[in-house]
């Protein structure tokens, strides 16, 4: 069962898009000097189709995107959660943003617009570091990932 701790909207986590955030809790990943360890819990709202409906019920009108900020203990669901919103909601993309370094094996990566792979890893910094290891993804239609990543360095 995937559960929320909490929601927003945001500007920052998806280039040109104004995305409603879930916090995804029970994080497995526990990297190093994690900025969210109160997501590594289990504990939070249920997150199902029906929980999910009601946010976008009440929020899908002001964001132009999806995003699942974790669900690395259940990817699969996180899967249909954007099958949800893809199909209630065919004007929202949808994001995921994993801390695995691959994606699962059997995952259906079409479900989704944008995905972000990569752990935490301090020393290398956030997406905005020409140093990350973390790596943001367009997804096409036909599956085939190109990287974006450089869309987050502002150009000094």
């Amino acid at each position: 069962m995937v559960r929320y701790h909490n929601f927003d909207i945001v500007f920052a986590e998806i280039p040109d898009e104004t995305t409603l955030a879930i916090n995804i809790t029970n994080c497995p990943n526990r990297c190093p000097g994690c900025h969210s360890p109160h997501l590594q819990r289990d504990g939070g709202e249920r997150l199902d189709a029906e929980a999910l409906q009601g946010l976008l019920d009440r929020y899908g009108r002001s964001v132009t995107c999806v995003c699942f900020m974790g669900g690395d203990a259940a990817p699969h669901e996180i899967a249909r959660l954007a099958e949800t919103v893809r199909r209630n909601c065919p004007a929202l993309r949808t994001a995921w943003y994993s801390g695995r370094e691959r994606l699962p094996e059997g995952f259906d990566l079409t479900r989704f617009d944008y995905i972000k792979l990569g752990p935490w890893i301090e020393a290398l910094g956030p997406l905005t570091a020409p140093t990350t290891n973390q790596r943001l993804y367009r997804i096409a239609p036909d599956g085939t990932m190109s990287d974006i990543t450089a869309r987050f360095r502002r150009n000094r």
